[in-house]
């Protein structure tokens, strides 16, 4: 299908775009504020979806908002119907429209051109009021406070909240691109006329800077977010899109003796923490059982064996793993166990535990196997 973007490079642009292309199903036609309009009059030849995409919102001249979101939108139909083209139509409008103030005007003055040409053209029109919108390539410091607030927070800015009870109505980027993928199908969410994203986040701002700031300091304590969470888990892929691009990386702890070292790598405190165990050759480590605490060990490089024993039996269990061959050892209650490194490299061992490691209630229990 030929496909006519307009706004191509703004952040709603940009993200449906790329998922166009990923389908391998469409041509697509970008045309953005810097396009030579000779290549909107060719595109709408032959276009057989339109997502008018582009707009203003921040002008420097309020005559700027009827000029970006009513007049374009008039040359875009205006060109349509030079060519009779009634191809599907969609616009990316705004909940202001509901509201009286010079960009919500214009947004508004934009949809009725859209209705009067569904009338007059039969074509199909989808028009879709849009709160607002996050995710990743959004500009900061613009018109999104999630932006600047990702941006800023991951570039150690300082942030502004006015007001932290404020509720903000919030659609994620990848949910909107799915609705407008859907709507390209003929299979657009509407409510009472208007399209719809179905997925809203609401959600206040002090709550938001929160959350932000709690991503940045996972870094240091090796957490992770709530990912169970939908709204946390799309607001730390965002988060995550506006650090530095110097800053990827950050340094772990570890705990060197003679026998290796032991690492924490992640905690979370419903699934327990990851952490890298690293053995010197023909070291042992371990020796010890625990009650309630439960583990997964897995060799990933290096060969060595892992042995168990009933802390009510003498009879010994042994498991020989290797970095050759990945496999999972699970380490249960109640059975002494340690690991030791056959080899003349070091091993490499990640280990889950079910819980995080508390030093009061350590639940570990000193017992040669």
């Amino acid at each position: 299908m030929r496909i006519l973007v307009t706004g191509a490079k703004g952040f709603i642009g940009k993200n449906l775009i790329v998922s166009l292309l990923s389908l391998n199903q469409h041509e697509i036609f970008s045309y953005d504020k810097d396009s030579d309009p000779e290549l909107l009059d060719k595109y709408c030849q032959s276009a057989e979806f339109v997502f008018h995409l582009a707009g203003v919102n921040r002008p420097q001249d309020q005559a700027e908002f009827m000029r970006g979101n009513h007049d374009l939108t008039a040359t875009l139909l205006n060109t349509l119907k030079k060519y009779r083209n009634c191809c599907p139509v969609m616009i990316a409008s705004s909940i202001q429209a509901e509201l009286n103030n010079p960009y919500g005007i214009s947004k508004k003055a934009g949809e009725d051109l859209l209705f009067a040409y569904a009338k007059e053209t039969h074509a199909k029109v989808y028009v879709y009021r849009f709160p607002n919108v996050f995710g990743k390539w959004c500009r900061p410091n613009y018109n999104s406070v999630v932006a600047t607030f990702c941006h800023n927070i991951a570039n150690d800015h300082k942030i502004t909240i006015n007001d932290p009870k404020v509720i903000m109505n919030l659609v994620y980027i990848d949910d909107v691109v799915d609705e407008l993928i859907r709507a390209l199908t003929n299979r657009a969410t509407e409510v009472d006329g208007y399209c719809i994203v179905p997925t809203v986040y609401t959600i206040s701002l002090g709550k938001i800077a929160e959350l932000i700031y709690s991503f940045k300091q996972s870094r240091i304590d090796n957490t992770v977010p709530n990912l169970s969470d939908p709204f946390c888990k799309k607001l730390y892929s965002t988060y995550l899109s506006y650090l530095p691009s110097d800053r990827f990386s950050y340094d772990l702890k570890m705990n060197n003796d003679q026998r290796g070292s032991f690492t924490e790598f992640i905690k979370t405190i419903d699934r327990g923490q990851i952490s890298i165990n690293i053995s010197r050759p023909h070291i042992v480590k371990g020796n010890h059982w625990h009650h309630t605490k439960n583990e997964k060990f897995l060799v990933v490089c290096g060969k060595g064996v892992i042995r168990f024993r009933d802390i009510n039996s003498t009879e010994v269990i042994e498991y020989f793993v290797s970095g050759d061959k990945l496999q999972v050892v699970d380490i249960p209650v109640g059975y002494t166990h340690n690991i030791e490194n056959l080899g003349d490299t070091d091993m490499v061992t990640i280990m889950w535990a079910n819980e995080l490691f508390d030093q009061k209630r350590p639940d570990t229990y000193y017992l040669e196997v």
